[in-house]
């Protein structure tokens, strides 16, 4: 099992990004996937899950800017980040564990991770 992310880099407040999360060695349809983030210091915190119905959930902070999706064909994870915000500056990674998503609330409940793509948003 093996999660690679990309699409990470540096833009300016306000600006767009799209993380890719390539997936293999497991059928991840049948998976719920999450993207999560870590700034220095603190704790890693979930951004946005998404179920094997395509069920979504998003973090407070990031409603409305940014979209979890996924793409069974290609066994890939995304989220489109939208009006980034200098607090959104993190190390973004990609997580699965099988089954559904209900009651996974932190990085505990995932089985899987990726090495970490950075997102670094200016002001």
């Amino acid at each position: 099992v093996k999660l690679v992310e990309s699409g990470g880099g540096s833009v300016q407040a306000g600006g767009s990004l799209k993380l890719s999360c390539a997936a293999s060695g497991a059928t991840y349809s049948r998976f719920c996937m999450a993207w999560f983030r870590q700034t220095p210091g603190k704790e890693r915190e979930v951004v946005a899950a998404i179920d094997s119905d395509d069920r979504r959930t998003h973090i407070a902070s990031v409603q409305g800017r940014f979209t979890i999706f996924k793409d069974n064909a290609k066994n890939s994870l995304y989220l489109q980040m939208n009006s980034l915000k200098p607090e959104d500056t993190a190390m973004y990674y990609c997580a699965a564990s099988p089954g559904d998503c209900v009651g996974r609330s932190g990085p505990a409940d995932y089985n899987y991770w990726g090495q970490g793509t950075q997102v670094t948003v200016s002001s």
